[in-house]
Formats: structure tokens, sequence, C-alpha cells
């Protein structure tokens, strides 16, 4: 039960033509940013804007005549599901998608649009496969992994197969770790091609199922977090049996960590990533003394994201490099108290987004109102002068 190099050259000969080799480039732009020379693969220029349809694509074409006419089935958050749907239309093969309940709008539209059945159901990735498992019981149909499946690390391993083609004097791959069939077919390819690389693995925090079973132990999992691609309560069996030896160290990343990666990947390098598709960034930014003066190659694995998620994200960076501030501001009720404080702020070059007047406040006097003024600054130090200035024109700023 493992997969081999010869397994991954056999897969990429037998997808070729039919899914795009992404391209592996250099930024100039995420290199300043974390002082190492960084090369990014952009898995997420797949048709299916994912790195899964490598492997979705072996796996269908492993299946006999019946199971073609049978169908497949999967449980997946999207990804997965996408790549399997577009290619089992392609191929002619009924594909059945469950999806667990919150699942991206962009996911599940996608996944219907290239004709397959999609199913809600499950709390989680967990409640949505013995969905699947019972519908293959049922149906008839053959389950397909989107990771515990030898097909399938061996269609992902391709992943790993072209980035050492392309770069290969990487010091360091990074790769985010959901169910583990990326990163171990990847492991396999690349310590193939070049064993002194270091590969590292990248974990939600609310996630750390590989983590956990490394060390032995039963993994904490759950909540909602941005990187919902590798929201995986259990890694497969098999990717963890072929990768734990191949695997040199697994981070963990905080919620802030996959926003500041999605983040810099949109502003930096003018790509969209999903959240866990900006793992290997996140890692990165989090652990910059592990990276810092090594070539270092980050997978980004998708960009799958909503575009309501993505502002939000953006939005909130703002608010963290104080180039979007709100301040709070005690006042009198009484004509002319917002052009004054417009005068202040607009004076010092601030632009001002949004005005919210609050009077039933019980801790404003009766006379008084309180004043949230969102402003756009220029970063942390214009918006402390603008602090400063409201402060020395006698307004009382509650909070900021």
């Amino acid at each position: 039960m493992t997969v081999t190099f010869d397994d991954i050259l056999a897969a990429r000969d037998r997808i070729a033509g039919q899914v795009d080799r992404t391209p592996v480039r250099y930024s100039r732009r995420l290199s300043q940013l974390t002082g190492a020379e960084v090369w990014v693969k952009f898995d997420n220029l797949h048709f299916t804007g994912s790195f899964k349809e490598r492997g979705a694509l072996n796996r269908l074409l492993q299946l006999t005549p019946e199971e073609r006419k049978r169908g497949v089935v999967a449980a997946s958050a999207g990804n997965h599901a996408q790549a399997l749907a577009y290619h089992g239309g392609r191929l002619g093969v009924p594909v059945t998608i469950v999806m667990p309940e919150g699942t991206p709008f962009v996911k599940a539209d996608g996944t219907r649009a290239h004709g397959a059945t999609v199913v809600i159901k499950g709390a989680d990735f967990s409640g949505s496969t013995e969905e699947a498992h019972r519908l293959r019981d049922e149906k008839g149909y053959v389950f397909v992994s989107a990771f515990d499946d030898l097909g399938i690390v061996a269609g992902q391993g391709v992943c790993g197969l072209e980035f050492l083609e392309d770069v290969p004097d990487l010091d360091i791959l990074i790769i985010p770790i959901g169910g583990g069939g990326l990163i171990a077919g990847s492991a396999v390819a690349a310590k193939h091609l070049k064993p002194d690389l270091r590969v590292i693995g990248v974990e939600a925090a609310m996630y750390p199922s590989f983590t956990a079973k490394r060390r032995g132990e039963t993994p904490k999992c759950g909540g909602q977090t941005i990187a919902e691609g590798i929201a995986i309560k259990a890694v497969g069996d098999i990717p963890f049996a072929i990768a734990d030896p191949l695997i040199d160290e697994v981070l963990v990343c905080e919620e802030a960590d996959f926003e500041k990666g999605v983040a810099f990947l949109a502003t930096l390098e003018k790509t969209v990533a999903e959240g866990a598709g900006a793992g290997g960034l996140a890692a990165m930014l989090a652990y910059p003394d592990k990276f810092r003066g090594k070539k270092v190659g980050i997978e980004l694995t998708g960009g799958n994201i909503d575009a309501r998620m993505l502002a939000v994200v953006l939005n909130r960076e703002l608010v963290r490099e104080k180039k979007l501030i709100v301040y709070r501001i005690l006042g009198d009720d009484r004509p002319g108290m917002l052009s004054k404080m417009s005068a202040v702020i607009g004076g010092l070059g601030g632009n001002i987004i949004d005005v919210v007047h609050n009077r039933l406040a019980l801790d404003v006097p009766a006379k008084g109102a309180e004043f949230d003024i969102m402003v756009e600054t220029r970063g942390g130090a214009h918006a402390d002068e603008i602090r400063q200035a409201l402060e020395e024109a006698g307004y009382a700023l509650r909070m900021g």
C-alpha cells in the first residue's frame, strides 16, 4: 500500500494533455516580504481552480468500464468535488458529491455547473463522508476518497514532480496538509529528485490532525476556519503512512496567518488564493526564521474563495495595518460637531469612509453622542497622527 516514483511518472503520462501543467514563478515581492527566495506554483490556475485535478483524473482513468457505468461518489468541501465533477463529465462518468453544511457557495455552485449531483449533508467532512459511504452501499457507486486512495496520491505527486523539474535546487518545499494526499505524493516525487530537500507541511490550528497522529494523540479538531480546504479531522491512513517518513516538519498556523497569506498574495502577487491555498505563505509569515535566506517553494493549492470572504479578509488586513481604523469619539450632540471632527481628520489626509451616531448608549450623557468614524489612513503612523490631532482638538477618544 504505497506509491512509488514510477507510479507518479505513470500518473503524469496518464493525465498528460488533459490537465494543465501550472507555472512555477519566482516572486520578487514575496521574497522581499519574507527574506527568502520564494518560488510559487500557481495551482489556482487549473480550470477548476485547484491542484485536485491531477489526482481526480488519474483515479477516474483507472476505473474499469463497469465501474464507469456505476458512477462515483465522494465527500468533499469543494475542490476535489469540482475536479471529480469536471473530469467525470468529460469522461461520461456519473458523479455524486456530498458536501458539508457551510461549504462556500462558489465551490458548491462550481461543482453543480460541471454536471455533478450535489448532496449537502453533514456538519463537517466526517459527516459528509459517512453519507457518501451510505450512498455507495445503497446505490452501488464507487467511492473515491479525496486523499485516502493510492490513485489520488499518485496523481497529486505530479505536482511535486513538476515543481522540482522547474526549480531543481529548492532548499524547502512547503505544502498544506488536509487529508495528506498532496503532501504524500509530492514528497515521494520531490525527495526522489532531491533527497536533501526539506519538505514542510502546514496545518490549521483548528485541525492539526497530522501533527496529532505523529504524536500518537487523538486530534482535537473543530471550528470555522478560513482554510476549510484542509479542515480534516483525521488524516488519511494511506497518505500518512507514505508521508510521515518523508516530511521533515509540520507547522501549525493560526487563522490570522492564513488571512495574511490570502491578503498578501492578492495585494503583492496579484493572485487569488483560498485560505488553504495560502498555507505556504502563512507558514513563512508565522515562522520567518525557519525560511530566511533559503530557496523556498510554496504550493498555492487553490483559489476557490467566495468573493465576499475575500473582501472580508482584505478589509481585515487593512484593519491590522491600521489603514482602516475606527475612532470612537464622545462629543456634544449639537450642530457642527461632525463637521469640526471631519475638518481635523480631512486636514491630515484621512479619508472618512463611514460615520455612525450612537445617542442611546447609557454611558453617554443625554445631551451627548458617541461617534464611530471609520477612516482610511496611510498606515499606523498616520493613524496615530490623526488620533493625536483629535485629542489635541479636545475630543475624548474612547477607543480606536
